[in-house]
C-alpha cells in the first residue's frame, strides 16, 4: 500500500543515492559504483514516479508534489525531498487549525 510516509522514505533513500553517485562522480578512479548508482538513481527515479502517479491519482499526495518528484526527480531528488518536507509541514499546520 502507498502511504505518503512510505514515498517520503524512498524519496530520502533515493535522495542520498543521488547524493552518493555524485560523491563517486567527482572523486576520479571509481567507475564501478558510478554505474551501480547511476543506475540506482535510474531505476530509483523510474519507481518513484510511478509510484507518485498512482498516489496523485488516488489522492494520497497533491499534483505539485507529484511532479516535484517526476519531474524534477530526474536531475535533482532533493526537490522531491524538499517538497515531502514541505508538504508534511502544510498539514501539520491544518491540523493544528
Amino acid at each position: 500500500m502507498i502511504t505518503f510516509a512510505r514515498l517520503k522514505r524512498g524519496s530520502f533513500i533515493h535522495s542520498a543515492i543521488y547524493l552518493s553517485l555524485l560523491v563517486v562522480w567527482i572523486v576520479p578512479g571509481l567507475k564501478q559504483p558510478t554505474f551501480v548508482l547511476g543506475l540506482a538513481h535510474g531505476i530509483g527515479w523510474i519507481l518513484m514516479s510511478l509510484a507518485c502517479l498512482y498516489a496523485v491519482r488516488t489522492r494520497v499526495i497533491p499534483l505539485r508534489l507529484g511532479v516535484a518528484v517526476a519531474v524534477i526527480g530526474a536531475i535533482g531528488p532533493f526537490v522531491g525531498s524538499y517538497e515531502f518536507v514541505r508538504e508534511e509541514n502544510r498539514r501539520g499546520a491544518v491540523a493544528d487549525g
